[in-house]
């Protein structure tokens, strides 16, 4: 069996990806700051396959450190996904009142810990491993609102390149998933009704197809597959 490890887990488009790798046989290692929500995941799918949570916050060094020494038990990693991410303040403030700290936070997460992650995992993701670093359209585009939240992706965007710039022994895919209606989405238009964006399912076959096939490392949108961005 495959392994793989998915950050942000425990909802959304993580809890998503990681029903369908585990139908098709892919032994998981499942993480999320929200316990009670990533034990929900786990009872939802461990009957599929092979599935270890462990709670935590991926900016956290410590964390890291425990998810690499679960993922040596595992034999190593051939699929690393990068889900987890915060907004920031909600309602979103203007890019003048987003305080210093929140927006390094947003970063640290969103960006920062990602990158980490890799270097956590680097003695333990073989030749052909595939790194899927999940971003957002808020990165190659400017919104009202949204400065911090794409500031960390288009940070996240450049990252992702140089790290497959450096590393081609690797699949480097840096996924805009499209709008779907999560928590995260919710929390940043609080009160509206969002039942016209897809769920988190209908971006699933574009990181699938990424995930098992042989395109080359770059920014994908996952719910156009034939989209590959300019990268390098």
């Amino acid at each position: 069996m495959p392994n793989a490890l998915i950050t942000g887990a425990s909802r959304g488009l993580g809890r998503a990806l990681a029903a369908a790798l585990a139908e098709r046989g892919w032994s998981l290692l499942l993480t999320a700051r929200g316990a009670q929500d990533l034990a929900k995941t786990h009872e939802s799918i461990r009957h599929l396959a092979p599935v270890e949570t462990i709670a935590g916050d991926v900016a956290d060094p410590a964390h890291r450190v425990h998810l690499a020494e679960a993922a040596a038990r595992m034999g190593g990693i051939d699929l690393l996904i990068n889900n987890a991410a915060v907004l920031g303040p909600s309602p979103r403030p203007t890019l003048l009142d987003l305080r210093g700290p929140e927006l390094e936070e947003i970063c640290r997460v969103n960006a920062f810990a990602p990158i980490a992650m890799v270097q956590a995992l680097r003695n333990l993701l073989p030749p052909g491993a595939c790194i899927v670093n999940v971003s957002s359209d808020a990165a190659p585009d400017c919104h009202e609102g949204w400065g911090g939240y794409g500031a960390s992706k288009a940070l996240l965007d450049h990252l992702s390149g140089t790290l497959a710039v450096e590393n081609p022994q690797w699949r480097v895919y840096w996924v805009d998933p499209g709008d779907m209606r999560t928590q995260l989405y919710e929390e940043s238009f609080p009160g509206e009704n969002l039942d016209y964006l897809h769920p988190p399912e209908a971006s699933v076959p574009g990181f699938l197809e990424l995930i098992g096939g042989k395109k080359p490392s770059g920014r994908y949108f996952a719910q156009d597959r034939e989209a590959l961005y300019p990268s390098f």
